[in-house]
C-alpha cells in the first residue's frame, strides 16, 4: 500500500518525521518496505497483511497513526443535494447472486460534463499509482478524466471500490447483478476480451456484461467526454468470488486486491456519497433524488468479551481495564456491559479480523507495543501431547516412506474420466459440484488410486521417474437418493511398481507397527480398474478394511504406464479401530523352545492363512512362533493342482522345559488336524 504523507496530512497531523513514523508503524504491524520521493513528495510503502483490508486506504493509515499516538484525525463528511428526479424513475437494479454480492448501491448523476482532472488531484493520484520499471525510470499514472479520476481518488482515501456507468449505454436502464453465462465474452476497458464462466459475477444490462464485478469494467459502457449522465456503484463482493474470477482471468486490479481483502459494508454507502460529492464539484451534474439499495439493512457486530486475566496469562504483563478500554475504544470498539467475568466490546464495521478474544488482546499488545513488554515476563505453559490420531499418521508416514514410498498431495476435485479409471468402494455415480472447482474437474474422489497414477504418469513423462506414491485424504462415497450427503472417509491409498507379494508385506509390516492384533485376511474378488482375478480384499476381523492388487493394463495404457502397478487403498477409520499404539507387556518364557521344520503337500487354493489358522488351534498356548518358509511345486511327484508349503514350528512351555516326548505329541496334534482339515499330507 502506498501511502502519501501529503495526501495523509489531510486527515491527521503527523507527529513526527517519516523514519520515525514508519517504523512505529512497522512496530505495530503496518511493515515499512520503503520510502520514495515522488514530485517532492514522499510515499512510504507499507506492507499490508490479508486481515488488514482496513488499511488499504489513506483513511485507515491515519486512524491507525491516531490510536498509536494518541491523535485527533479529520475524517470529510460528504454533503451531496439530490435535486434531480427519483432515482427509482430513472434505474432498476436487480441482484440475482446474492452469494456474490452481499450488497449492491448506486446512485444516478444527470449533466456531468466530463473534461481534465484538475493538477491536484492527478498529482495526488500520480503519488500513488506509479511502478518502477527495470531500467530505474518510473511509469506514472496517466489520468483519465475527471470522472474516473475522482473514482481512483474516493478507492485510494477510503479504500471502498467504485465504479461510474455511463447512463446512456446501459440498455433498458437496467442493472443486473448476475452470473456470467458459460463462455459469455466482454470486452473490459484494457480493450482485450475476456471468456467467462457461471463461477463469475457480473454486473450485466439488459443484454449483456457491462463489468466483471469488483475485479474491472466493460468497454461498453465506460465514461467518454460524450459522457453526460452517470451510475456511481458501490458494492460489496465476497472474497472468495473475486479472488477466484481474478486468477481464472489473470486479471487483477486495485479494486480486485480490496475487495479479496473485505471491504467496510457500512463504508459502501459513506464512499458513495463521497465520490458524488467529487464529481459534482469537478464535473458538475445534478444528482438524482434518493439511492438503490439491495441490502439497506446491515446487521451488528457480535460482542466479544475480553477477560483481564487472560491478557495477563497470554501477555505476561498487567494493564489497567481503564488502559485496555481507552486503546479498544479508539480502535472503533464500543464497549459493552461488564462484570467480574470480563467486559464486552463490539468491533467497528471495518475490522472484520476481530471475532475471537484473543484477537482483542493482540490488538491491546500492538498498541501498548510490544516493544514495552519484558523480555522475561513470566507466562505460563502447559505440556501437551501429540493425538493418538497425529501419532498414528506418523507412524504411517514413518513405514511407508522406509519403504521407498514417497508421499503425494491431489486434489479432492477431479475429473469425471479420473475418476472413473478405479472405483475399488462403490459402483454408485459419484457426487459433482455445481461449478469447475479446477479446470475441468467437477467429481467428488471415490478413490485415491486414480490421483496417484495420474503423479506416476506425470514423474515418468517429464523425468523417467518410476514413482511408487501414498496418499492420505478423505474420498467422497456416494449414498442412495439424490439428496442424500455422501459418506466422508478419511483413506490411505499407495501404488508402487513392486509385486503383490512385496506391497502386502508392507502393509503387514504397517500392521505391526500400528499394533493391530488382528490377522490381515485376504478374500479374491474383481473390483473395477483391477486386473481380472488381481484384487483382493483387506479384512480385519471380518471387517471391510480396503482393497489390494494389480491396476488393470487398460488403465495403465491409457496412462502410457509400460510397467505393471500394484495399488492398495486402506480405510483408515477401520485401521484406526484396530490400532494399539502402546506395546502391551507379553510374558517371556525362561525355558528352551523346540522347533520342528514340516512339509506338506496341500491342494492349491489352501491359502497360508487357513494352515496358520489350524496350526494355531491344534497347538494352542505352547505355540511360540509359525513361520512360513517357502512353496514348492511338482506336478509330476504330488499331482495337479497340489502344492507343497514348508513352515517352522516353535514349541515352548511357560512353566517348565518341554520334553521331546511332549514335543513330539504336539506336533502329532497338529499333523492330525491338517490331515483332517485340510486334507494334508505330511512329507517325510
Amino acid at each position: 500500500m502506498l501511502v502519501s504523507l501529503k495526501w495523509l496530512a489531510n486527515y491527521i497531523d503527523l507527529p513526527m518525521e517519516h523514519e520515525e513514523l514508519a517504523q512505529r508503524l512497522s512496530l505495530s504491524g503496518l511493515n515499512h518496505e520503503s520510502t520514495d520521493v515522488i514530485d517532492d513528495q514522499i510515499v512510504i510503502d507499507l506492507e499490508v497483511t490479508s486481515n488488514r483490508g482496513d488499511c488499504l486506504g489513506h483513511l485507515g493509515v491515519a486512524r491507525e497513526i491516531g490510536v498509536l499516538f494518541d491523535l485527533e484525525t479529520r475524517f470529510p463528511t460528504p454533503l451531496i443535494k439530490e435535486e434531480g428526479p427519483s432515482i427509482h424513475d430513472l434505474l432498476e437494479v436487480d441482484n440475482q447472486f446474492v452469494e456474490a454480492c452481499p450488497r449492491y448501491t448506486a446512485r444516478v448523476i444527470q449533466g456531468v460534463k466530463v473534461g481534465p482532472s484538475p493538477e491536484w488531484l492527478v498529482e495526488a493520484l500520480q503519488s500513488v499509482f506509479w511502478k518502477k520499471k527495470i531500467d530505474g525510470s518510473i511509469e506514472r499514472y496517466q489520468s483519465i478524466n475527471n470522472v474516473v479520476d475522482a473514482t481512483n481518488y474516493v478507492l485510494m482515501e477510503c479504500g471502498q471500490p467504485l465504479h461510474a456507468f455511463d447512463y446512456a449505454k446501459l440498455i433498458n436502464s437496467k442493472i443486473i447483478v448476475r452470473q456470467a453465462g458459460d463462455g459469455e465474452k466482454m470486452q473490459a476497458i484494457d480493450h482485450k476480451e475476456y471468456q467467462l464462466d457461471p463461477s463469475m459475477c457480473v454486473i450485466a444490462d439488459a443484454m449483456e456484461p457491462s463489468a466483471v464485478a469488483g475485479v474491472m469494467g466493460g468497454a461498453k459502457s465506460e465514461v467518454s467526454d460524450l459522457t453526460t449522465d452517470l451510475v456511481i456503484e458501490s458494492a460489496v463482493f465476497t472474497p472468495l468470488s473475486i479472488r477466484r474470477t481474478a486468477r481464472k482471468l489473470k486479471l487483477h486490479s486495485p479494486s480486485s486486491y480490496r475487495f479479496e481483502r473485505k471491504v467496510d459494508p457500512v463504508g459502501v454507502e459513506w464512499a458513495s456519497r463521497r465520490v458524488c460529492e467529487m464529481i459534482v464539484d469537478l464535473a458538475g451534474g445534478t444528482i438524482a433524488t434518493g439511492m438503490i439499495d439491495t441490502a439497506p439493512e446491515i446487521s451488528g457486530r457480535e460482542p466479544v468479551v475480553l477477560r483481564v486475566s487472560q491478557l495477563e496469562r497470554i501477555l505476561g504483563i498487567q494493564l489497567g481495564q481503564e488502559e485496555i478500554t481507552r486503546i479498544l475504544e479508539a480502535l472503533g470498539c464500543q464497549t459493552g456491559a461488564s462484570n467480574s467475568e470480563g467486559t464486552a466490546f463490539t468491533p467497528p464495521s471495518w475490522r472484520h479480523d476481530l471475532t475471537r478474544e484473543a484477537d482483542l488482546i493482540e490488538e491491546v499488545a500492538r498498541i501498548h507495543g510490544y516493544d514495552k513488554i519484558p523480555d522475561d515476563s513470566p507466562i505460563p505453559v502447559a505440556p501437551s501431547a501429540k493425538r493418538p490420531f497425529d501419532t498414528t499418521l506418523s507412524r504411517i508416514r514413518h513405514v511407508l516412506t522406509a519403504s521407498g514410498i514417497s508421499e503425494a498431495m491431489t486434489p479432492s476435485v477431479v475429473t469425471e474420466k479420473l475418476d472413473s479409471a478405479v472405483s475399488p468402494w462403490t459402483e454408485r455415480k459419484a457426487l459433482k459440484t455445481q461449478v469447475a472447482m479446477l479446470k475441468g474437474a467437477k467429481t467428488l474422489r471415490r478413490s485415491l488410486i486414480p490421483s496417484l497414477l495420474e503423479g506416476r504418469a506425470k514423474n515418468w513423462a517429464s523425468a523417467s521417474l518410476h514413482a511408487d506414491l501414498f496418499e492420505i485424504a478423505h474420498l467422497y462415497i456416494p449414498n442412495e437418493g439424490e439428496d442424500a450427503l455422501p459418506s466422508e472417509q478419511y483413506s490411505l491409498a499407495m501404488i508402487t511398481g513392486k509385486d503383490y507379494f512385496s506391497l502386502k508385506g508392507i502393509l503387514e509390516t504397517l500392521c505391526i507397527r500400528l499394533g493391530v492384533e488382528a490377522t490381515l485376511d485376504v478374500t479374491p474378488t474383481d473390483r473395477a480398474g483391477f486386473a481380472k482375478r488381481g484384487c483382493v480384499e483387506l479384512r480385519l476381523e471380518d471387517e471391510l478394511a480396503g482393497y489390494l492388487g494389480l491396476v488393470d493394463k487398460k488403465v495403465l495404457k491409457s496412462w502410457k504406464l509400460s510397467d505393471a502397478v500394484c495399488a492398495a487403498e486402506i480405510s483408515l477409520d477401520v485401521l484406526l479401530k484396530h490400532t494399539r499404539l502402546v506395546p502391551q507387556q507379553a510374558a517371556i518364557s525362561m525355558f528352551p523352545s523346540v522347533q520342528r521344520d514340516l512339509n506338506f503337500v496341500v491342494a492349491e487354493n489352501v491359502a497360508w492363512r487357513e494352515m496358520e489358522r489350524v496350526v494355531q488351534n491344534a497347538v494352542g498356548q505352547s505355540l511360540a512362533n509359525l513361520t512360513y518358509r517357502e512353496t514348492y511345486r511338482d506336478e509330476k511327484k504330488d499331482g495337479k493342482d497340489r502344492k507343497r508349503v514348508l513352515m517352522t514350528v516353535a514349541l515352548q512351555r511357560h512353566d517348565a522345559t518341554l520334553s521331546g516326548d511332549q514335543a513330539d505329541a504336539l506336533v502329532s496334534q497338529l499333523i492330525q488336524a491338517c490331515e483332517t482339515e485340510l486334507s494334508a499330507q505330511l512329507l517325510s
